[in-house]
């Protein structure tokens, strides 16, 4: 299969549509009313808790600017937020590339939107491991699925896409927005992408790191039942 070779790239790319999914909502209530005032006509799009700590932070601006991904694509979340975000349109907004009209054209065809920037960080695996006496199945509930690959997404189309791991870079975020007039160039994305990256490598190393010191029993140690 031939793959992509893109010859156009944006230099400025205005962000218009956000998907925000984080667990640790530090800088949200700075970070969310920023990225409104830069754009007042853009789009948020959210899930589960986050949909919620950000419905709280706008207050009614909500009603114009911030919609459930679940209302987006048409799917309700699955029990205990197992599947939010892995909907096709997702991923075509995340992956399409500006200047491919075969991508312009699943959009128009799927009324789906262009995603210009992700704002995800990872459930605290770290956190769950450090504590005292979990167990393994504990610890198995608290591999994020949805949030690295909307991560990875993201990072892969840095031509278009920018990807907010850190909510510590919020503040240097909304720096340069509001000096591009709500815009983000590609050296920026591009040095987003590489954080990303390293984030998600960090987190699969951990998860590996933590599978492997760990021996059959205690995995079995979990199951009382079953064959």
């Amino acid at each position: 299969m031939t793959k992509n070779i893109v010859e156009k790239i944006d230099n400025k790319v205005k962000i218009r549509t956000v998907l925000a999914s984080v667990s640790d909502k530090t800088g949200l209530d700075t970070f969310i009313p920023g990225l409104v005032e830069v754009n007042p006509d853009i789009l948020i799009l959210s899930t589960g808790g986050t949909y919620g700590t950000i419905k709280e932070i706008l207050g009614k601006k909500a009603d114009t600017c911030l919609k459930q991904v679940s209302d987006y694509t048409g799917q309700p979340e699955t029990q205990g937020g197992l599947v939010k975000t892995l909907d096709f349109k997702i991923y075509l907004g995340l992956l399409t590339e500006t200047f491919n009209d075969a991508h312009q054209d699943d959009l128009k065809r799927t009324s789906a939107r262009a995603i210009d920037m992700v704002v995800v960080n990872l459930y605290p695996f770290s956190e769950t491991i450090a504590k005292t006496g979990v167990s393994v199945e504990e610890a198995r509930g608290n591999i994020d699925i949805g949030g690295p690959t909307m991560i990875r997404a993201a990072a892969k189309n840095f031509i278009r896409v920018a990807s907010v791991v850190d909510p510590l870079s919020y503040p240097l975020i909304l720096e340069k927005l509001k000096a591009a007039k709500g815009s983000l160039s590609l050296t920026d994305r591009f040095d987003l992408a590489k954080k990303a990256f390293e984030h998600t490598a960090v987190y699969d190393q951990t998860i590996a790191g933590y599978l492997a010191s760990n021996s059959f029993s205690s995995v079995e140690s979990c199951y009382t039942s079953g064959e």
